[in-house]
């Protein structure tokens, strides 16, 4: 039987040391930080979604855009397309969950938009559907995964791929960066 305390340690060195690759991502996170700084200097918008763990994640961060993370300064423009029940049940039911997200670009994003779609594995249907109509629309994409990429890397303009196979390390250094991404940004409205 594993104690909390043993459990607790694994789960720091697997984080540590993932924590100690990330700056394999340097480069990417550089990209996607002017990117965002760009659009919202632009008057455009960041639009953020995910599934479960990742979309709580686009709220967060969402969230951050547009109260504030650190500084007080004017509201920058992002949404979570996660947080809306009745679109999201609405188009789950009538055409399906894979296009749930899509259907929400198509509505919403205009070219110069960031998006930003959020997977731990880098193969969620209705996340790459979701990139491929802001690709067509001319919205710059991004995408938060883990290892892998998978097709929402290929799909994405600036992709940050956590150098990890594990979820929850993958998703903890989603919030990481996207933490000091806000703070870059906000930094250029304070």
């Amino acid at each position: 039987m594993t104690d909390f305390a043993s459990m607790f340690q694994g789960h720091l060195d697997g984080h540590l040391a993932t924590l100690k690759r990330l700056d394999e991502c340097r480069v990417a996170l550089s990209s996607i930080a002017e990117a965002w700084l760009t659009a919202l200097k632009a008057g455009k918008k960041i639009i953020f979604f995910g599934n479960g763990g990742s979309a709580a994640d686009a709220q967060h961060l969402a969230a951050e855009l547009v109260v504030r993370y650190r500084i007080n300064r004017r509201a920058l423009a992002a949404i979570a397309l996660t947080t809306d029940t009745s679109i999201l049940t609405a188009h789950s039911n009538d055409y399906g969950f894979e296009t749930v997200f899509a259907r929400q670009i198509e509505a919403l994003a205009q070219p110069g938009d960031v998006v930003v779609g959020i997977s731990t594995s880098g193969t969620s249907k209705n996340v790459i559907s979701a990139l491929k109509s802001a690709r067509d629309l001319g919205c710059v994409v991004v995408c938060f995964t883990g290892q892998n990429g998978g097709e929402c890397a290929q799909l994405s303009h600036h992709a940050y791929s956590v150098p990890s196979t594990v979820t929850a390390y993958t998703q903890e250094c989603h919030l990481l960066a996207g933490h000091v991404l806000c703070e870059f940004v906000e930094t250029a409205f304070a």
